[in-house]
């Protein structure tokens, strides 16, 4: 099953960019422009896995919007994004509960390995979550026994 990915920043070019080489890397990928819009896809697509999330956004900054996603989907990975070296955001973030910081331009295997990565942590996150409340994980099929 792919990974499903949500890229979150106001660079149209940059998004649409960053989705076609995802997608060749059989990546499932969403797209938002503001975190308005990455909350609102978050909330119907239960099965993204990571958020790459740009930190410097007119309406709503990335810091704020992980707040969001973090206190309304706590296993969903974030990775922050920024176009400038900022350490009060990336030790932020990271307190925060971003999964990691990159800069940008990033490297796209670099991206490609903290994405697969992040997902491998919320998996076993939602492993631990179903261990403690004495569940099974669901089966291939998506159904839950």
């Amino acid at each position: 099953m792919a990974i499903s990915v949500l890229l979150v920043d106001d660079e149209v070019g940059f998004v649409e960019s960053l989705t076609k080489r995802l997608k060749i890397r059989q990546f499932d990928v969403h797209q938002a422009f503001d975190a308005e819009t990455a909350l609102q896809i978050l909330a119907d697509k239960p099965n993204i896995d990571v958020v790459v999330l740009d930190v410097k956004m007119p309406d709503t900054d990335g810091l704020t919007a992980m707040k969001s996603i973090k206190r309304r989907y706590p296993l969903v990975e974030v990775i922050l994004l920024s176009g400038h070296a900022n350490l009060e955001a990336s030790v932020g973030g990271i307190a925060l509960g971003a999964f990691d910081y990159l800069l940008k331009p990033v490297r796209i295997d670099e991206l490609v390995f903290k994405i697969e990565d992040a997902c491998r942590r919320k998996v076993l996150q939602e492993e631990k979550t179903r261990a403690s409340r004495g569940m099974t994980p669901p089966e291939p099929d998506g159904k839950k026994t």
